[in-house]
C-alpha cells in the first residue's frame, strides 16, 4: 500500500531553522546534568533495542541532531535510516556527528505522520523525543497508525507519563498558568497512551522509566499485533 497523505502539521516543528537547530545540539551537550541525561537517554535506548531483538533496519525519526546515531551504529551490520521534518536539523546532524557514523546513515525528509517509506520498510521506528509534544489524541493515533504502517516488527519511543513526581508538579505548575500561554509539551496518562497503541495496533514489550517515581520521561518498547 502507498504512503497516504496526511496534513496534520505540528506548529512547533516550524521553528527547526537552521539557529534553532544548532541550538537544539547545544543544548544536549551543556554542562553535566545534560551529559548525564543524555548518558541515561543512550543506556535506557540500548536497553530498548536488545529487548526489540537487535533490529537490523532501524528508522531513526525524527533524527534531531543526530545524538542517538552512534549508539545505533554501535551494531556494524544495522542499516540506519534517517528522518526529520527539518532539513535544516537534518544539516546539522550530518555536520555535528562523527564522519563514520554519518556514512553508514542514510537521510531524508519527511514528516511522521506522512513517512516516504513502503509498507513494512524498516524492522523498527526509533523515535524519541516526540511524542510528548502532541497533545491530541487523534493526531497521537494517527502517527501511531503511520508507524504501524512503516515497521514490519517494533517501535521504540519516549514521552512524558504521569505518576512520578515531576509530572505531579508540572500539573500544579500549570493549573497557575494563564490558558493563553503556549505549550508545546504534554504529560500524557499512562493509561491513556498505551489505550492508543493498542488501538493502533502495537502490544506494550516492556518500558523504561528515566528515573523511576520521579521523572517523567519513560520509553516504550511496542511490538505489532501478530496477525
Amino acid at each position: 500500500m502507498e504512503n497516504q497523505p496526511s496534513n496534520i502539521e505540528l506548529e512547533f516543528s516550524q521553528k527547526y531553522d537552521k539557529s534553532h537547530s544548532e541550538q537544539y545540539l547545544k543544548k544536549h551537550q551543556d554542562g553535566f546534568a545534560r551529559k548525564l541525561s543524555h548518558w541515561r537517554d543512550n543506556q535506557l535506548a540500548r536497553k530498548a533495542l536488545q529487548q526489540a531483538g537487535y533490529p537490523k533496519i532501524v528508522l531513526d525519526l525524527p533524527s534531531g541532531a543526530g545524538r542517538f546515531w552512534p549508539l545505533l551504529a554501535e551494531d556494524t551490520d544495522r542499516e540506519i535510516l534517517a528522518a526529520d521534518n527539518s532539513a535544516d536539523m537534518l544539516a546539522v546532524a550530518k555536520a555535528a556527528q562523527p564522519s563514520h557514523v554519518v556514512a553508514r546513515v542514510k537521510t531524508f525528509q519527511t514528516s511522521a505522520f506522512d513517512i516516504k517509506l513502503q509498507d513494512q520498510a524498516v524492522d523498527c521506528i526509533f523515535s524519541m523525543r516526540l511524542m510528548h509534544h502532541i497533545a491530541d489524541s487523534q493526531h497521537r493515533l494517527a502517527m501511531l497508525k503511520e508507524f504501524h504502517r512503516v515497521t514490519r516488527d517494533t517501535v521504540i519511543l519516549s514521552l512524558w507519563v504521569d505518576g512520578n513526581y515531576k509530572a505531579e508538579k508540572r500539573r500544579k505548575l500549570e493549573a497557575k498558568r494563564p490558558a493563553t500561554v503556549n505549550n508545546n509539551r504534554f504529560v500524557i496518562p499512562r493509561a491513556v497512551i498505551e489505550s492508543e497503541f493498542i488501538q493502533a495496533g502495537f502490544d506494550v514489550v516492556s518500558y523504561h522509566d528515566f528515573l523511576p517515581k520521579y521523572a517523567m520521561w519513560r520509553v516504550y518498547v511496542l511490538r505489532k499485533h501478530p496477525k
